[in-house]
């Protein structure tokens, strides 16, 4: 099978920001995922499907507001209606508000912020590929 991938790359704004110090809550990760695992699904299907379960999540650091997030999932197992898949989201720009408000740092070395693991179905009647 071809490896089916998927990124996305988006800045955690204000709006996000969830407890004191800007600091974004973990679940908003999961949340990408969320979005992550339905490209891979229209990429293999050409269907949304459905995110059974996670069968592991790791919060491995903080994310702020004004940092950018990449989400990465890919798809390692197909059953016949079961994907697995695997993710992991890393930190690529760093918000440095101790500088001034609208300070950041293009990270050499992204961080990883989040991994994943998780399990979608695409019903028999719903794959179109």
């Amino acid at each position: 099978m071809e490896k089916i991938t998927s990124t996305i790359r988006l800045r955690m704004s204000h709006k996000d920001a969830h407890y004191g110090g800007s600091l974004v809550d973990g679940a908003h990760m999961v949340h990408l995922f969320g979005d992550v695992a339905t490209e891979l699904l229209i990429k293999l299907d050409g269907d949304e499907g459905l995110f059974l379960k996670y069968t592991d999540v790791q919060f491995l650091a903080p994310t702020f507001a004004g940092d950018y997030i990449e989400a990465y999932g890919e798809i390692y197992e197909v059953g016949n209606t079961s994907r697995k898949m695997r993710f992991e989201a890393k930190k690529v720009v760093a918000a440095r508000p101790d500088i001034s408000p609208s300070a950041a740092d293009f990270l050499d070395e992204p961080i990883v912020v989040c991994r994943a693991e998780g399990i979608c179905v695409t019903p028999k009647e719903s794959k179109r590929k």
